[in-house]
């Protein structure tokens, strides 16, 4: 077997045809993990597309390969097609694009010792078992969205449909021919085990936070003062799209419409923004367009209480992963989990209250529990959650647990 170089440089090489950075915006996963390796000192490539509906600005391409540095990671970006909707036959075809036109990026990358392929695109699985037996290096196969089974459950996509097949052969492929298995989602490890997968090549590694750089670099001040009022503020920052069960907050606010000291603020953008604002029945929702990662902390401070949501699906029973999860976490805020999953994070750290999914009278109930203790109790609540996250999900760990893999491979 090849051997990792553990203690030595190692060159890793992440392909997340959505990867994205601080200069370009989400995706940010790989960047984080990819900045860590680097403090390591090893040496960062990561293949990523041109496009991505959740990039904010996206990079200048010159060529079918552009390569960029960036904060000691090598990029390369992979010219690729736009597409309309994040649910699209325009972003089937983007993935396509993608996996066809990497199989000429070794004249562009530096020979790996390890590669990470993360999905949802799952076709570049293909490529890196092709180029492990090219360089003998290790390949590690990334799970944050179990495709096609998220497709089947959150759609009506059947299982037996030929895109479906199509998935599940490169989803077998990955589970049965990479060294490891990396899932986000703790309980997925039946159904890999049950598409071929050796359960010893299992790990589930969540996503985390980052801590910031500078504690004061926050909200700028005309942000902050348009979130200054006396109100109690119920807050949610992230994704305006349909797996956000955000409808249900709002349906909340219309419950509480005639409490005046009541206010919900939410930022963000996604498909579901013009219909979200269509829902509210008051004056005590307000929404703002997306703020930089690095200003999330910030807004998250200024609530009282935060709120996640999910839908009711049977896909939660393979675990819940979100980056907003650990975000919320760190911000030290009581918060409110509409939520039916395999792991509740929030729940394990004493964080906040817990409800079920898809129930806005819950999840009135709980505003007005939260706003009933005393401010003591909520900062007791929100401590708890920044030791918790502090204490098990920052991407220095992480990243080491990463490392601990290759080092289990080793022996």
């Amino acid at each position: 077997m090849y051997q990792l170089k553990s203690v030595m440089s190692m060159n890793i090489l992440i392909i997340n045809q959505y990867c994205g950075s601080p200069v370009h915006g989400m995706e940010y996963r790989h960047y984080f993990l990819g900045s860590e390796f680097v403090k390591m000192g090893h040496k960062v490539q990561v293949l990523s597309g041109s496009y991505s509906h959740l990039f904010t600005a996206s990079p200048q391409i010159k060529d079918e390969f552009t390569k960029e540095k960036i904060n000691g990671i090598d990029y390369v970006w992979v010219k690729v097609p736009r597409y309309k909707r994040s649910i699209s036959i325009g972003r089937v075809f983007n993935m396509l694009v993608f996996f066809w036109k990497i199989r000429k990026a070794p004249k562009t990358l530096t020979k790996p010792d390890l590669i990470i392929v993360s999905s949802p695109s799952l076709f570049p699985i293909f490529n890196a078992l092709k180029w492990k037996k090219k360089w003998g290096c290790q390949v590690y196969f990334e799970i944050r969205d179990v495709w096609p089974l998220t497709l089947n459950l959150l759609s009506s996509l059947s299982a037996y449909h030929p895109f479906s097949v199509f998935l599940s052969y490169f989803e077998t492929m990955g589970y049965k021919n990479a060294d490891k298995v990396i899932s986000l989602l703790p309980g997925t490890k039946p159904h890999m085990v049950s598409k071929g997968m050796d359960p010893g090549k299992f790990t589930w590694i969540p996503n985390g936070i980052v801590l910031p750089e500078d504690e004061n670099q926050l909200l700028p001040t005309d942000i902050k003062e348009k979130l200054c009022s006396d109100t109690f503020k119920v807050g949610y920052a992230g994704g305006l799209g349909r797996a956000n069960a955000v409808e249900y907050l709002i349906q909340a606010a219309n419950l509480l419409s005639n409490d005046k000291s009541i206010e919900f603020i939410l930022v963000g953008n996604g498909d579901e923004k013009n219909n979200l604002q269509q829902l509210c029945k008051g004056e005590n929702v307000r929404f703002m367009d997306s703020l930089p990662h690095y200003q999330i902390n910030g807004f998250l401070k200024e609530m009282d209480v935060c709120f996640i949501g999910w839908h009711k699906n049977n896909l939660y029973k393979l675990g819940i992963s979100a980056n907003k999860i650990y975000d919320y976490l760190y911000a030290a805020k009581p918060i409110i989990h509409s939520v039916e999953a395999y792991n509740d994070p929030i729940k394990d750290a004493g964080a906040g209250i817990s409800v079920p999914p898809e129930a806005p009278e819950s999840i009135r109930d709980a505003i007005l529990e939260l706003k009933n203790y005393s401010a003591n109790q909520r900062i007791e609540m929100g401590q708890k959650g920044q030791e918790y996250v502090l204490n098990n999900f920052t991407y220095k760990r992480l990243a080491n647990s990463y490392l601990k893999e290759m080092d289990n491979n080793e022996e």
